[in-house]
């Protein structure tokens, strides 16, 4: 019976090691005509902002949250300490198709009970012509002689702005409160770094190693340094993630190669958009460039060096970039291009990345950075090279506790028969046996 059981949980153990393998969604082929939805957090809890700060929910840190926006305000609550700068995020998913402008987007404020906005708010945000999701970021931030450093109660705000010809529905918002915890005492800088050179990135030339991406921030698929291989329809975004620790860069390139023209000719102005997400799903940087449908690329300029000072730069593309943990790739095909190429054959995508720099020390936390949901362990950079997303390197994880409970009952096993055994042995060489072995 104990054999039985060891075969069913090493076979499970196989199961869920094969279950997240990152070539098998690729092999798959085309899927139907319908764009994948956007994938929400698990645990994500149901959450009804309200009009003002009369009742509105509490939102707890770690914890992620469901609501619907329409055009106007909501407002949530927070109950923030005086020892921790707190990042809340905003993902506005529209459904495919959604009638957006350029005026239209999101915006996240971080403000005091008496209703004045927090040091460096709000995050905002806006759409292009197409109705994909979006992210937008308000904080409150440790800043010595600042406002919104005393402990209590805060307010988040969200504001969905929406042009009178654009759609009014309300859209579904992921809502997400990250808490980092306050540097120990002295050891973490209070000035912004010295210019960085912003450059171009030197980026990798090798095969192409296929790598799907995912439908938003929960389902990214993890990647390093090394050349991707992935497709797009007109209309969706894949979304990555990329590990970079303390004192590293990032370098992105993409390419979109030709595709199946059902017209002679066709054009899409942002038929190409690449944006950089922090681990606190603030943007970094967006490039998006025009489409034919014969070829297009993109390059952004290489991330400042992960480091915690970037916070109180002045430089809009530096300053977000001041934490270790995952990053965030979003790559769009624009909707317009199914006006001009077959909307049910993706177009071949191929991705550049090169993280350069060693990973270097970082500033001591008087709590875990990584139990906060930032830094880079071992665990992410095995994701990143095993190319996993989230829920898949928990699988993967608990697929090898399993294997390593199964060894470890085989080991125990074995070593109990090993030793009777030989006892069996010597007593066998003293002339004494065993009694019931005696004839």
């Amino acid at each position: 019976m104990v054999r039985v059981r060891r075969t069913v949980l090493a076979g499970a153990a196989v199961l869920g090691l094969l279950a997240w393998l990152p070539g098998a969604a690729y092999a798959a082929g085309p899927g139907s005509a319908a764009l994948p939805e956007y994938r929400t957090a698990d645990g994500a809890r149901p959450v009804e902002g309200k009009p003002s700060t009369a009742d509105a929910p509490l939102l707890a840190a770690g914890q992620f949250y469901e609501d619907t926006l329409a055009p106007g305000e909501r407002v949530y609550r927070l109950g923030l300490d005086a020892n921790s700068t707190v990042y809340v995020s905003a993902v506005l998913r529209p459904p495919a198709g959604a009638k957006v402008g350029y005026g239209d987007g999101l915006e996240v404020e971080v403000m005091t009970a008496a209703g004045k906005a927090c040091p460096h708010n709000p995050g905002k945000v806006s759409f292009g012509y197409d109705a994909v999701p979006v992210a937008a970021v308000g904080s409150r931030r440790l800043e010595e002689d600042s406002d919104c450093q005393a402990g209590g109660t805060y307010y988040a705000k969200l504001t969905r702005t929406a042009a009178k010809d654009s759609d009014q529905a309300a859209w579904p918002v992921e809502i997400r409160l990250q808490r980092e915890p306050a540097p120990a005492a002295g050891s973490a800088p209070s000035a912004a770094a010295s210019v960085w050179p912003s450059a171009s990135p030197t980026l990798p030339g090798t095969d192409p190693v296929a790598r799907t991406g995912g439908t938003g921030f929960n389902d990214a698929r993890a990647l390093d340094s090394g050349v991707w291989r992935d497709d797009l329809r007109p209309g969706q975004t894949r979304f990555y993630r990329v590990p970079l620790d303390w004192g590293q860069q990032l370098g992105i390139g993409a390419e979109i190669a030709a595709a199946r023209m059902t017209k002679q000719y066709g054009s899409a102005s942002n038929g190409l958009t690449v944006s950089l997400y922090t681990p606190y799903r603030a943007l970094v940087e967006s490039e998006d460039t025009s489409y034919d449908g014969k070829q297009a690329a993109v390059t952004l300029p290489k991330t400042a060096p992960v480091a915690y000072e970037n916070r109180f730069s002045d430089d809009t593309e530096q300053r977000p970039v001041r934490l270790a943990g995952w990053y965030y790739l979003a790559v769009t095909l624009g909707g317009k291009v199914g006006e001009f190429t077959e909307d049910a054959t993706p177009v071949p995508l191929t991705l550049r990345l090169d993280v350069t720099g060693s990973p270097a020390k970082g500033p001591a936390y008087a709590e875990s950075l990584t139990e906060a949901g930032f830094g880079v362990g071992a665990a992410d950079r095995t994701a990143a090279k095993d190319g996993l997303t989230a829920p898949e390197a928990v699988r993967a994880e608990e697929s090898r506790s399993v294997m390593r409970l199964v060894a470890g009952a085989g080991f125990g096993t074995g070593t109990v028969l090993l030793l009777v055994l030989g006892v069996w042995i010597l007593l066998a060489r003293r002339g004494t046996r065993p009694r019931s072995l005696r004839h």
